[in-house]
């Protein structure tokens, strides 16, 4: 029998998976971090405008909680080939197998995408308020810049998820942007 097709989401996936989820169950992977630490010049900015978005950076001591998201069987090969297509557009990010604790004890092998410290559109750590600036203006082929940060940060709170550095942020753009809270 072949073996099930998981895939770590820690940010869009979490709530755009864009594949056909059999099952979804809260994971961590130790040793990453969530960041906004990868410009974005396809999705949510552009070359002479760049966004950012989230990626994985290894981070020795860290933890980062997501969900593990199961690919329903017989879509393994569709479901790969869409992941590759949106996520390794420009070779930013790299395809890993990680392993993950599931919150129900289990432990799977994973596909996840984490950012390549070589490539030009990582970052490194950005202060929270030059990545909030950025954030607030940038727009790109997918849509606002915010509305990628608002929805991660809703859909994380919804899963019992807390990242503060996200919800700092969400705040902060909503205000520089004049949003209500």
């Amino acid at each position: 029998m072949k073996a099930d097709l998981w895939v770590f989401g820690y940010g869009s996936l979490i709530w755009n998976p864009e594949f056909d989820v059999a099952e979804r169950v809260i994971a961590a992977l130790p040793g990453y971090d969530r960041t906004f630490c990868m410009r974005s010049v396809h999705h949510r900015g552009t070359e002479a405008a760049p966004g950012l978005v989230l990626a994985l950076d290894r981070t020795d001591g860290t933890l980062c909680t997501g969900l593990a998201l199961r690919a329903r069987r017989g879509t393994e090969a569709a479901t790969l080939a869409m992941l590759r297509a949106r996520e390794l557009v420009s070779s930013a990010y790299l395809e890993r197998q990680v392993t993950l604790a599931l919150g129900d004890g289990r432990r799977v092998t994973a596909v996840a995408y984490v950012v390549d410290r070589n490539h030009v559109q990582y970052t490194g750590k950005l202060e929270l308020e030059e990545q909030a600036q950025i954030i607030a203006r940038s727009v790109g082929g997918r849509g606002p810049n915010s509305e990628y940060l608002f929805n991660t940060t809703a859909h994380l709170a919804e899963l019992g998820i807390h990242d503060p550095d996200l919800q700092w942020l969400a705040m902060r753009v909503r205000h520089i942007r004049g949003l209500p809270a």
